[in-house]
């Protein structure tokens, strides 16, 4: 695939000769994101910021033709990819839905350890929701289902979900995708480097606006 370049310096993704690309971007900014409360199936919507920040997005979509457009059913989900210009090929994909924060559900870290101190989402996962474990298997199902797809592909999703596709992506345990900051309104690529699942790209936003949660 030859280098793709876009209307923001600050953002092009070159793959040598590999030629699929995965696309994860995660939805932009919703009155939940921007305090940090879980947001998992409530089906928050989009603030002006989260419009303007997606909106923002459409230049480095039109730089890439995607073979396969999928999208969690979340509102907050499939309007990103819809104000990114991809509302023509855009399909819901049930897998992609955010992490089941279960009794968690609108609350901050903050106040979740207030009353359960030492919790960890990675490590306890949440109660009367999902744990790591079952997240981890809607990832591997997702790379799966995805897998005979010799184009690009953009997934639309949720900051949670969004790491444990790139911890499996990049064959790591499913714990690791703590690692992995995803801003709302961000994208990530990945693809494949001599045959090696790689990063080319990760949490990246255009200038303004998204930055943050």
């Amino acid at each position: 695939m030859t280098l793709h370049t876009t209307t923001d310096a600050a953002f092009s993704v070159s793959t040598g000769g590999d030629a699929r690309q995965v696309w994860i971007i995660r939805h932009a900014q919703t009155g939940w994101s921007v305090n940090g409360r879980h947001t998992g199936r409530t089906d928050i919507p989009l603030t002006p910021i989260g419009i303007a920040a997606a909106e923002a997005l459409r230049p480095w979509v039109k730089s890439v033709r995607f073979e396969r457009v999928l999208s969690s059913p979340l509102s907050r989900a499939m309007e990103t990819a819809r104000l990114c210009g991809l509302q023509s090929q855009v399909q819901p994909e049930p897998l992609l839905v955010e992490w089941d924060y279960g009794d968690f559900e609108g609350v901050t870290s903050t106040q979740i350890q207030a009353t359960n101190p030492g919790w960890d989402l990675w490590r306890n996962g949440c109660p009367n929701g999902e744990s790591l474990a079952q997240v981890h298997a809607r990832a591997v199902a997702l790379l799966q289902k995805i897998n005979e797809t010799t184009g690009n592909i953009a997934l639309f999703s949720h900051g949670h979900f969004s790491r444990l596709i790139i911890a499996e992506w990049l064959q790591l345990p499913a714990s690791r995708g703590r690692s992995f900051a995803i801003r709302a309104g961000s994208v990530t690529v990945l693809g494949f480097e001599h045959a090696n699942p790689v990063i080319w790209a990760a949490g990246d936003i255009p200038g303004t606006p998204g930055v943050g949660r």
